[in-house]
């Protein structure tokens, strides 16, 4: 049994220039659809062709391309986070959190592979 209980759903999220732009290439090149675009947090999601995995693209002036770093749902971030720092993983500082919209906490694998956890806080799924 795992630590953390997650549900079933990851986002990739991925470092790009222009998150419309990208949205409408990930569109026109793959059929992905666009969600949202979150402009305020500067984060646009878009949902694949699998069910419970959609994209994340996250604006940066300078991307840093091959960045890519999955993003695991989860219903308490807070407890998720609490289990697995006791288990000693490292997290980078304190946990996010956007109001109304997404709590999140980057943490890393044994190799310093970054990965996050995230909690929906618009009262979705």
């Amino acid at each position: 049994m795992s630590l953390v209980s997650l549900k079933e759903t990851i986002t990739i999220s991925i470092s790009v220039k222009d998150r419309h732009a990208s949205a409408e290439w990930y569109k026109s090149m793959l059929g992905f659809d666009t969600i949202y675009h979150a402009d305020e947090a500067g984060w646009s999601e878009l949902q694949t062709n699998t069910k419970g995995v959609t994209i994340g693209l996250g604006e940066h002036t300078k991307p840093a391309p091959g960045n890519c770093v999955p993003v695991f749902g989860v219903a308490d971030l807070d407890t998720a986070r609490q289990k697995l720092e006791q288990a000693k993983v490292r997290f980078d500082g304190d946990t996010d959190v956007v109001e109304g919209m997404v709590k999140t906490a980057t943490f890393h694998d044994p190799d310093g592979n970054a990965m996050m956890l995230a909690e929906d806080l618009t009262g979705g799924s």
